[in-house]
């Protein structure tokens, strides 16, 4: 018996073999086109799907390269390593059957991904770049070529991509694609003078944890059943859907159950009198991570009261206020005036005839936050009640506020067929099918997602990249990130922050190797989180590469804290990256320190260049111990090297975060 099963296998694989049989088509993974770039200096994947059995031929430049599909129905052939230039065609041949791309180029690949900021285009409604219209008429190389993956949520590694091909780089076809990435190939382009493909892998305000893989996410506890859940409903669409419509409902009774502010589903804080003399008092805008509040996902109300005189009464009056992170619900005089769950866009809610009356009134906002921070961006003035006839009273200030619920109270975790917030979902749809394809490495642009979890991040970012290198198999490939650009409303004494506590948590992935970050924190933009200057944000990711990745000899670091001494009174700091020396951009005094004594609370301090050295004090301290340099989502701070690159943030205490579990 064991002999005759051991014959048919055998005559079935002579029928395969001999090509008795006709192949059916062969087909070559997406990542593969016309005008595609091939990575020089390193062993070429190519692969894609065929008969079982079939033989698949595969030619480029004088290789040859002969592989059968196996059982699975997949075929892989490797070139050697190929050098510089081009086009060539690549063909790809099985029976009858061939497929022919024209065009490829071999030079420096390199796979762009994160969130808005780097998703952030050159042209675009959402985002203003610097010079936006200049640069894109400039746009003509045709050396660097672009490759856009679709969005694309999955609940398992597929291998498909929706995308529009590679395209040469000119101004017709970059105005969508990621500036941040061109600008980086850009740079890279010139400096080495070569081929640069560029793959874009992006999607606005999503978290690190879903461009990771489930095999590392299961040694998570904070996402490992999660994972398990979302793979578990892989291809089951229509029970996913039903469920996910039943879960979201749960969800919703839950919310009304947890939140303070709602009894019995009445919004009881904006339609009854409320005591809030126990609340927090806070002036606006305002993240509310940055106060007492605390570090929560969840919702919180805002009450303030305001006197209307009776010449403004009887006008038509609008509520305005900045923009809500991430959505809000507003009530004036028990009325609701107005919902908008459209994120980073300031307010303006028209208030109905006879809602106001001259006197006091009283102004009730509910934000909801699902992820990152929580609270008001943009400015004071947008704080305001304004009349038809040109009258305004500001409203910024003095407002009260009491925390609603926290999302992690919630039993309920809807799994969504559409949202790329969950873990692993975006690794599977918009990584996975990339993998192989050989790259020489990858940038990355994200964190502000994360920052209401920066201590978190701490082992997620690294554990991410970790992931990515291990999955594609090309050893410990560059991995080069942007740490976060300042922004929000500057603060005007020392705080806890989140995105300072987010920065230092990216700065501790260079413990990787091949890793590069590239610091941005003065060129962010106060008022708007997709800051303009992406030119430089490009730029200093490529110094990363042309020193780290293609050894040339420059400076391509700002300074980097190394170590403290504590002598008397003043703290003296010392660098990496000098360089040249020290300095401040622009001139002037140096700015951005604080110090604290034993009592940890911080104060402003002064701060001198000495050499390659930094001495810190404060009239009042006198026995220092520790600095911070920088720490806040907004900081005014200017210490640069001698090559103009930014210093670092960085703390020299180890005191608890605000984002540090207890």
């Amino acid at each position: 018996m064991v002999k005759q099963r051991i014959g048919v296998t055998a005559m079935a694989v002579f029928f395969i073999l001999s090509g008795c049989q006709q192949p059916g088509p062969v087909t070559v993974s997406d990542i593969f086109g016309d005008n595609m770039v091939l990575q020089a200096g390193s062993p070429v994947n190519i692969w894609g799907t065929g008969s079982p059995g079939s033989r698949v031929e595969v030619l480029f430049r004088d290789q040859e390269r002969r592989v059968r599909v196996g059982s699975d129905s997949t075929w892989k052939a490797v070139l050697d390593p190929l050098e510089y230039g081009g086009p060539d065609s690549l063909v790809i041949v099985s029976g009858s059957h061939r497929i022919a791309f024209q065009n490829v180029l071999v030079g420096e690949v390199w796979v762009c991904s994160g969130q808005s900021n780097m998703e952030m285009p050159l042209i675009s409604g959402w985002a203003r770049l610097n010079n936006a219209q200049e640069e894109v008429r400039s746009a003509v190389y045709p050396e660097i070529r672009l490759f856009t993956v679709a969005r694309n949520v999955s609940f398992q590694p597929v291998d498909t991509i929706a995308t529009g091909g590679w395209k040469e780089c000119s101004p017709e076809t970059v105005p969508g694609f990621s500036a941040t990435a061109y600008f980086f190939g850009r740079e890279v382009h010139r400096e080495l003078g070569v081929p640069v493909g560029l793959i874009h892998t992006s999607w606005g305000g999503t978290v690190a944890e879903a461009w990771t893989s489930r095999s590392t996410l299961q040694d998570f506890d904070d996402f490992a059943a999660q994972a398990a859940i979302i793979a578990g409903k892989a291809g089951q669409a229509d029970s996913v859907n039903a469920a996910y419509i039943r879960d979201i409902r749960k969800l919703e009774q839950e919310i009304a159950e947890l939140d303070e502010g709602i009894e019995e589903g009445d919004t009881v804080f904006a339609t009854k009198k409320v005591d809030t003399s126990g609340w927090l008092t806070v002036d606006l805008p305002r993240m509310w991570e940055e106060t007492e509040l605390g570090v929560f996902d969840g919702s919180a109300w805002f009450i303030r009261e305001v006197d209307i005189p009776r010449s403004m009464a009887g006008t038509g009056l609008t509520l305005c206020y900045s923009a809500p992170d991430d959505w809000d619900q507003a009530w004036v005089n028990g009325v609701k005036v107005g919902e908008n769950r459209s994120w980073d866009v300031p307010r303006e809610y028209i208030i109905p005839e006879g809602v106001i009356h001259a006197g006091t009134n009283t102004i009730v906002i509910r934000i909801m936050d699902t992820g990152g921070g929580g609270g008001f961006m943009g400015e004071e003035k947008h704080f305001a009640i304004r009349s038809s006839g040109g009258q305004s009273i500001p409203i910024a200030d003095g407002w009260k506020a009491k925390k609603g619920f926290d999302y992690r109270e919630v039993r309920t975790i809807p799994v969504s067929p559409f949202n790329p917030n969950q873990p692993t979902v975006l690794y599977n749809g918009m990584i996975h099918p990339l993998i192989p394809f050989t790259i020489r490495g990858a940038i990355w642009y994200q964190g502000e997602s994360n920052a209401g979890r920066a201590y978190q991040y701490r082992t997620l970012f690294p554990a991410m990249i970790t992931d990515w290198r291990t999955e594609w198999g090309q050893g410990d490939f560059p991995f080069l990130f942007v740490q976060l650009a300042n922004y929000q409303k500057r603060n005007e004494t020392p705080v806890e922050d989140t995105w300072a506590e987010l920065r230092e948590a990216q700065a501790m992935a260079l413990e990787l190797p091949h890793t590069g970050m590239a610091v941005t924190i003065d060129i962010g933009d106060a008022l708007d989180i997709h800051p303009g200057n992406k030119q430089d944000v490009g730029k200093r990711l490529a110094l990363n590469a042309l020193a780290l990745v293609y050894g040339k000899d420059l400076p391509y670091s700002g300074p980097v804290y190394s170590g403290m001494e504590v002598s008397g009174n003043v703290i003296e700091l010392s660098f990496d990256h000098v360089y040249d020396g020290l300095a401040t951009a622009g001139g002037g005094e140096l700015k951005g320190f604080s110090i604290c004594g034993e009592d940890g609370r911080f104060v402003w301090a002064e701060a001198d260049i000495h050499g390659d050295k930094v001495l810190v004090s404060a009239p009042g301290i006198s026995d220092p111990v520790a600095v911070r340099y920088a720490w806040s989502s907004n900081p005014e701070c200017n210490l640069v090297n001698s090559a103009g690159l930014p210093a670092s943030p960085f703390r020299t205490d180890r005191f608890r975060g605000i984002t540090e579990p207890d």
